[in-house]
Formats: C-alpha cells, sequence, structure tokens
C-alpha cells in the first residue's frame, strides 16, 4: 500500500511514536457472512490489511457471523476467495465471532451483575416507539429496574430457551434522553431459535453486531478499528461496550468514507434485487461491481488495489467516477497485455491478384515500440480476410482514411492493398470487397515512399478462429441510480452487453486460458473463465480503449447504444484507424516519473543557468528543465510568494505522485495555487501528507487548497488553545484513568492522544497534543 498522507495513517503514527498500543498495529476485516463483497468492501480490505502490512502489523480476517438467519458457508468461502485474490492474507489470524460466543455471554452476564444491562419484556414495537426521536427523549423501559439478579434468572433462562422469539431482549442502561439514539439503552441480545451453520443449536440467544463486534475487537486486541462513516454515531456504543468490559488498552474505532462508486448501487439489498429479478445472470455476472463480477470481467487485483488507492481515504463521503476504476484497469495492463487481431463484425475481403494457395506467415510484435516488451508470432495472411464491417465506406465521409472504394489503406503488419469492387447481394447489402495488393509493400512499408493514411486491421478467413465476444459496458445509465425518481431500476441500461461473433488471429488457441489481450483498436480481453472452452472461445471485454462516457454523458444511454449494431465493436476507437500507434491507449512515454512526464535533453550548463537565474539547486533545475512546462509552473509559483527549492521539490515529486495521468501543461491549477498549498503546509495549517491528497484533487478539479482542506476534514489542529481546550475536555471525561495517570501509569498517555485524535477527528498536531495532554495531566486537581 502507497504510504500517501491520510488521516488514519497519521493516527497510526500519532499512536507508534506515543507507545498507545505498545508499539503494535492490529487491524481486522470483519465481513458479515451473508452476501458476497463488492467494490466498496474492496476499499476496506486494502486499508486494513494495507496499513497492518506498512507498519509491520496484522491483519485478522474475522467473520461476524452474529445472525444464523442470513448466513452461509457459500459466503464465507466466497468473501476468503476474494480476499486471497486481492493479495492478501492473513495467515493464522482467522477468527469468527461465533468463537466467542461463550465470552461473549459471560461478559453480558458480568454486566447484569453490574447493574449495567436489564432483561426488556417490551415488545419489538414497544422498544421502538418509546426510543424516542431526533427531537425528543426516549421513554424508559418499566422493566428497566428490575433488580441484578431478577435480569440475571430471566437472562439464564432466555439462554436455557423457555422463552419464544421476541419475548425479552437484553439492553444495556445507556442515556433514554442522549442526543445519539444508538445510546438510548441498546439491545445487546435478542432470542432466536435458529441454528447457526457454526455452533448448530448450541445456542437460541445471539448477541446484536453492536455488542459483539466490539468484544471481538477487544479479545483479539486490535489496536485500530476501521469502519466506514455510517458507523460513526455506533462508535459511542463501542466504546461503551468496551470500556465496560475490558482494562485499557482498549481498541479504538476510527471511521473513513465509504466508496461510493458512479453507476452503481452498495445496499445489499439492491444487490439481492439486481441478481434476484434476473437484471444479471449471478453475483459473479461481469457487469456487477463485486469483487467475483470484476474477477469474471478480468480485472487485476492490482487493478483494484490502484483504484482504492487513488481513491484515497477521507472523512468526508465522496462519489468516486467510474472512469478512475477504468483507468486503473488500462494503467495496468497496458504495459503486459499483448496486442492480438480479432474482427467481430466481420466483412469478408478477397485479394484477387493474391497467388492461389498461399499463405504467408507474418512475424509481428506482440507490444507496440512504446512498451518495454519483448514478444512476437506469427499472423497467417491469405487471399481471403475479414476486416471490421465499420472499417469499409462505400461512401466515405470527408476524413474517413479506412477502406473506400478507388483508395489504398495499410492492412495492419501487412499489405498495402486497393479497393476496386463492391459485390452485393439482391437486397443492396456488402456481401464482400474485391482488392488488389502491392507484393513490394510487406509489412506494412511502402518502398516508393507514397503516403498511405489509414491502416486497419484483419484476420486470415482461412486461418481465424471462431470466437464469442461479450461487450461489457456498465449496469446504468445515469451515475446516481438511487437519486431517480422512479427508482433506480429504471435506470438498468439495455445495452449492457452486446453479443458479437468473429474471428480471432490463431496465434491465441495455444495461450494460457487467463492471458489478458488487447484486441487492437477494440480494448481489452480475456477469456470468460466460466463459459470459454478450447472449443468455443468466449471472451469477455474488460475495459475499452478510451472513456467514452465521459463524452456520451452529454447525451442519453451507453456507448454501446450510441453506436450502430454493426459499428458497436469499435465505434469507440472510430479514428484511431488513421494512426494506429494511438490505439495505445495511457502511453508512458520516456518519464521523469510515472504517468505522461515527457523529457527533454537539458546539458549541465543549462541547469546550471537556471538554477542561478531560480535559485535552486543544479540537481533540482536539471529535473525541471527536463519537463516542459515546469519551469513556467515554477516561475509562477515564485512570483507568488512561495520559496523556490521547495516549490521545485513539489514540482518534480509531488505533483506526478498526485497526478501520474496528467502532463504539468493538463493539470488543473497554477503555480499561484501552489503556492498557497506550499504556504498552508509551512504555516502548519496542514500536515504536508495531508497536502497530498489536496494535491490530488486540484490536479483533477482545480480550486482554492484551503476550501478543500476544510471541505475533507484535513486542517491539523496545532493552535495551543484549541488543543488545550481539547486536552481538558477528554481528561475530565475520564476522570479515573487521569488519577491513575497522576499515579504513574503513563502509559495511558496513548490512551488520551488516541482520545484527543477522535475529539478533532484526526486533526490534531500528534507531537503537540501530546505537550498539551502532558501538561494537563500534570496540573494538580
Amino acid at each position: 500500500m502507497s504510504t500517501s498522507s491520510n488521516f488514519i495513517r497519521d493516527i497510526i503514527e500519532a499512536d507508534l511514536a506515543s507507545g498507545a498500543t505498545g508499539g503494535r498495529v492490529v487491524t481486522r476485516f470483519p465481513p458479515e457472512p451473508n452476501g458476497y463483497l463488492h467494490i466498496g468492501h474492496a476499499k476496506a480490505i486494502c486499508l486494513d490489511f494495507g496499513f497492518a502490512a506498512d507498519y509491520n502489523g496484522q491483519c485478522h480476517l474475522r467473520f461476524d457471523d452474529t445472525n444464523p438467519e442470513t448466513e452461509d458457508p457459500e459466503y464465507v468461502e466466497a468473501i476468503k476467495r476474494d480476499v486471497h485474490w486481492l493479495g492478501f492474507d492473513w495467515g493464522e489470524h482467522l477468527y469468527h465471532a461465533s468463537d466467542y460466543f461463550q465470552k461473549f455471554y459471560d461478559f453480558a452476564e458480568q454486566l447484569v451483575k453490574d447493574g449495567k444491562a436489564y432483561v426488556d419484556s417490551q415488545s419489538e414495537e414497544q422498544i421502538r416507539k418509546n426510543r424516542g426521536t431526533v427531537t425528543e427523549p426516549g421513554t424508559e423501559s418499566p422493566y428497566r429496574d428490575r433488580t441484578p439478579d431478577e435480569n440475571l434468572d430471566l437472562f439464564r433462562r432466555m439462554k436455557a430457551g423457555e422463552f419464544r422469539d421476541g419475548e425479552h431482549v437484553l439492553r444495556a442502561k445507556g442515556d433514554m434522553a442522549s442526543p445519539n439514539m444508538k445510546m438510548r439503552d441498546p439491545l445487546l441480545y435478542r432470542i432466536r431459535h435458529a441454528s447457526h451453520y457454526r455452533t448448530g443449536d448450541a445456542w437460541c440467544i445471539y448477541p446484536m453486531y453492536d455488542y459483539a463486534h466490539p468484544l471481538g475487537d477487544a479479545i483479539e486486541g486490535i489496536t485500530h478499528s476501521l469502519c466506514t462513516l455510517e458507523f460513526d454515531n455506533n462508535r459511542e456504543v463501542y466504546d461503551w461496550v468496551v470500556d465496560n468490559t475490558h482494562e485499557p488498552p482498549v481498541p479504538h474505532q476510527y471511521e473513513f468514507s465509504r466508496l461510493n462508486l458512479d453507476y452503481t448501487v452498495m445496499s445489499k439489498r439492491k444487490l439481492l434485487r439486481i441478481v434476484g429479478e434476473g437484471h444479471v445472470d449471478g453475483w459473479d455476472d461481469p457487469r456487477m461491481w463485486t469483487i467475483a463480477g470484476l474477477r469474471r470481467r478480468g480485472f487485476t487485483p492490482s487493478s483494484i488495489r490502484s483504484f482504492v488507492e487513488r481513491a484515497g481515504v477521507s472523512k468526508s463521503d465522496q462519489r468516486v467516477d467510474m472512469s478512475l476504476l477504468e483507468y486503473a484497469i488500462r494503467d495496468d495492463l497496458n504495459t503486459v497485455a499483448p496486442r492480438v487481431m480479432c474482427v467481430l463484425d466481420p466483412l469478408t475481403v478477397e485479394i484477387t491478384n493474391w497467388p492461389k494457395g498461399k499463405t504467408d506467415w507474418i512475424d509481428a510484435p506482440y507490444f507496440p515500440h512504446d512498451v518495454p516488451r519483448e514478444g512476437s508470432r506469427e499472423i497467417p495472411f491469405s487471399g481471403k480476410l475479414v476486416i471490421e464491417r465499420s472499417d469499409f465506406n462505400e461512401n466515405p465521409p470527408k476524413g474517413y482514411y479506412r477502406m473506400q472504394p478507388g483508395e489504398e489503406v495499410r492492412l495492419r503488419y501487412g499489405f498495402v492493398v486497393r479497393c476496386n469492387e463492391v459485390v452485393k447481394d439482391a437486397d443492396g447489402n456488402i456481401e464482400r470487397v474485391l482488392c488488389t495488393y502491392d507484393p513490394a509493400t510487406r509489412g506494412g512499408d511502402t518502398p516508393d515512399g507514397r503516403r498511405i493514411r489509414g491502416t486497419i486491421h484483419w484476420v486470415s478467413a482461412d486461418h481465424g478462429v471462431p470466437v464469442t465476444a461479450r461487450l461489457y459496458d456498465r449496469l446504468f445509465t445515469v451515475a446516481d441510480p438511487d437519486a431517480e425518481p422512479d427508482g433506480f431500476l429504471s435506470a438498468i441500461n439495455p445495452d449492457s452487453i452486446v453479443v458479437r461473433n468473429g474471428l480471432i488471429e490463431p496465434s491465441v488457441a495455444n495461450d494460457e486460458a487467463d492471458t489478458r489481450y488487447q484486441f487492437e483498436r477494440l480494448g481489452y480481453f480475456w477469456r470468460d473463465p466460466v463459459d470459454s472452452s478450447d472449443s468455443a472461445l468466449v471472451f469477455n471485454r474488460i475495459v475499452s480503449l478510451r472513456d467514452s462516457w465521459a463524452k456520451q454523458s452529454k447525451g442519453n444511454g451507453s456507448p454501446n447504444a450510441a453506436a450502430k449494431p454493426a459499428e458497436a465493436a469499435s465505434a469507440q476507437e472510430e479514428n484511431l484507424a488513421a494512426n494506429p500507434a494511438a490505439a495505445t491507449p495511457d502511453k508512458t512515454p520516456k518519464a521523469v516519473s510515472k504517468g505522461p512526464r515527457v523529457t527533454v535533453d537539458v546539458s549541465p550548463e543549462e541547469a546550471a543557468a537556471l538554477a542561478s537565474r531560480l535559485g535552486i539547486s543544479e540537481k533540482r533545475a536539471l529535473l525541471v528543465a527536463a519537463q516542459p512546462g515546469a519551469e513556467a509552473l515554477l516561475k509562477s509559483a515564485i512570483a507568488a510568494g512561495a520559496p523556490a527549492d521547495e516549490s521545485a521539490k513539489w514540482i518534480i515529486n509531488e505533483i506526478p505522485a498526485a497526478a501520474p495521468d496528467k502532463t504539468l501543461e493538463e493539470l488543473a491549477f497554477d503555480g499561484g495555487t501552489l503556492a498557497k498549498l506550499i504556504a498552508l503546509v509551512q504555516g502548519g495549517d496542514v500536515s504536508a501528507r495531508a497536502a497530498k491528497t489536496v494535491l490530488t484533487e486540484l490536479a483533477e478539479s482545480g480550486g482554492d487548497p484551503s476550501e478543500i482542506v476544510q471541505r475533507l476534514g484535513l486542517a491539523q489542529v496545532s493552535d495551543e488553545n484549541a488543543l488545550r481546550d481539547a486536552a481538558i475536555r477528554v481528561v475530565e471525561s475520564f476522570p479515573e484513568k487521569a488519577a491513575a495517570y497522576r499515579d504513574g501509569k503513563h502509559g495511558l498517555i496513548g490512551f488520551f492522544i488516541g482520545r484527543i485524535m477522535q475529539e478533532t477527528g484526526g486533526a490534531a498536531n500528534p507531537g503537540l497534543a501530546r505537550e498539551t495532554l502532558e501538561s494537563v495531566l500534570s496540573e494538580t486537581v
């Protein structure tokens, strides 16, 4: 996982620096085994396992299996498979909440004995009604004042199976007037006479998630319990449970924004409807954004991890554009996917002057010149070929450079041919095209230097292997299906899959089944792992070569629907025929850093002169001079008041990391904006790590750095008065622990730092927070 800054990393590093967690980092990924994981879970997996790996810690995989009515071993195995596929391993740390059922029960009995929990005999409807509203306090249960002995007797009888489902529940004694409705006597146990997939009929009472989850963390020694923002209000329950059952150090919960991906819905209930109502063909349908669906479509684990890293970590809800996920897989496959030729809407081309019965085997490279990989294959060229039907136009518009009557076109890796005649059927439909070839142009070169402006792909009709291609597209036609007035299903894309039958070059027949290809000019594909076989090749399109939705979103419908049926496979790359080199997406030319950072030859003398003019080191001057646009950006930042050498460092190191897919000229901000961001860092308003998150957004969308810092909750609290106020509030909230600290238990400083980080939303300057807390705790009470 990248070491880019975010508030969780800052909290972990503060804990390690303070000794709050004993120098340990232990996280967990705790799915409920009641469904398949989706792309949102992938973010949690990457964070939980990634942070543990970054700090030489460990991450547990724990199934929070406390609801016997919805859980299934099928989901357990699917989740384990998904986590492993993403590249993570829990080792010996595989756990189940059901492993702790007896411990959970023992803790509950102790809470009853301590007068902190009681058995409530109200109905579910009465409990709901008496909980109150967000503006009105709740009403205490008439059973709340039962004695501990009465409650213990009832609770044990609940366990023994004497009561029906719903007849009693165990509740914590919270605060029925709390503004946080989660704390209004939260439920801890309910009766369910249902068999559990692991424990069978051993139990008829089951712990609630809000009770079992924090206890599982505490039992396993979790140091950082990471979850998404919808559990923000549950944190108070989490803290109540661990504080009333365990001695410090106890785990702490930290919330981050969930991953909301455009053109999807994440609700498990809605996913069940999509599958159950037959809008897709199961949980692993390649149109689904479940991990199983993405895997079957052909996404790679590394592309998912890269996507999560690019999406970032924050405390503010955000929607992520689908194009970011698609960019991640294109970027991943660009340098590893061999290029082959496949025709998905065949039109026959006969070469009338080709020697009868001859086959010319042409050696063709798998990779373009700008991809540093070697390898080639032999492709057969014969007198009967097929091309894409959209690559021929009998009455072409101006600027059309593909095959047309009376003009020449280059057949990729093959020969230059001229179209001489068009053969049609009785209804006027084109059946085939008759051409002649120039024998002197083998490989596509023209010895006489004449210019051939169009290049198209082809497959030998006599040697090509039949193939079925599934052209997958987004399942919804709008970015936010949940916002549709007629319901999310009204936005289902009827063209989310288009099936084509064509021919592919024979070289693929002997390749490994899991090879991912770039079908030239068509997109990235791989064999469907379920339906494909040696006798019937079925390929899934993983992603097109270009984001066709960016333009299409201004109109209606999907790109699959926008293209004419005969052109759907290649409409997105319509203009690439005249320049086949452009068919390689997301090129990475000679670069200073990852991304489209082209370099310019610069002499040491030129670099020294630039260093002198701008007041930066010669080493940095050499790197600035090598990047087009860097000098202008640097001068603009300096003019706005930013230190020269510091600005150069950001331009050389941070901007390429934050915007790897953009040149400096394509950035959405200027030097003045960069100067403002640098000033925020130097003034202590935001940490250098958090500033990199701001830089990523600036590169994409521009804006004001201060506004972004505030919106994303990245402001670093370095004001001594503000930190002192926060420290006083924290210390006063935990008088017993403050007294223990003053009595010599100085290891509790980590507990207080964790609380002040919570108090400030992870924004406190860790070093200053520690100093302030130590000062407050040392004061005489």
